[in-house]
């Protein structure tokens, strides 16, 4: 029966991560900014995934492409923004002309898209915990650390090796030996064992 519940349970989390919608930066910054709760956004401001669009815009990244024959600029070519933007390919960030990134003054909705587009520039949260509309609220985030919420049951991803190797592999141009646990030392936002209690 155990096994059962937790191959269910596992199911249940496959098919809410499917179905969860990037939020944006923006979104999880509204309570993961404050020291009370560990600071996770200024943490991530400070790291190189918070400037990973920004890097697609650097002469070396123009280098890069002209070197592999691509016709395209770096942060509109699939093969490089997929590891510099949250959820490219997966419902989050995509490649937009610039009608787009210039609505007219009056269009709200285009500049709400524009607003959302640009909080998925960039590795953000949801890059490695999952897109966040399953978990963004504050009665959710407290159920998940008291533990009476599963994780995977709002589509929240608990990253580990295998989340850093998909874009930190010798498939990257400027790809360095990765260890893990050097650099996501480097890295950690850990929420404080006492909050939320």
């Amino acid at each position: 029966m155990k096994k059962w519940l937790v191959l269910a349970l596992l199911a249940i989390g496959v098919l809410m991560a499917q179905q969860n919608e990037y939020v944006g930066v923006n979104k999880c910054k509204m309570c993961h900014n404050k020291t009370k709760s560990g600071a996770q956004y200024k943490v991530w401001s400070a790291s190189p995934h918070a400037k990973a669009f920004e890097a697609l815009k650097s002469e070396a990244a123009a280098k890069i492409v002209q070197e592999r024959g691509i016709k395209t600029n770096a942060w509109e070519t699939p093969e490089c923004v997929k590891c510099h933007t949250t959820g490219f390919g997966q419902g989050g960030y995509e490649i937009k002309d610039e009608t787009f990134w210039n609505p007219a003054p009056d269009d709200k909705d285009g500049k709400k898209a524009v607003k959302r587009m640009a909080g998925l520039q960039n590795v953000t949260c949801e890059a490695c915990h999952g897109a966040g509309s399953g978990y963004k609220s504050m009665k959710t985030m407290k159920g998940l650390y008291s533990g009476t919420i599963e994780p995977a049951s709002v589509g929240l991803t608990i990253p580990d090796e295998k989340t850093c190797v998909k874009c930190h592999n010798e498939e990257s141009p400027s790809y360095k030996p990765f260890d893990y646990k050097t650099y996501v030392a480097k890295i950690a936002h850990n929420i404080p064992e006492d909050y939320g209690k």
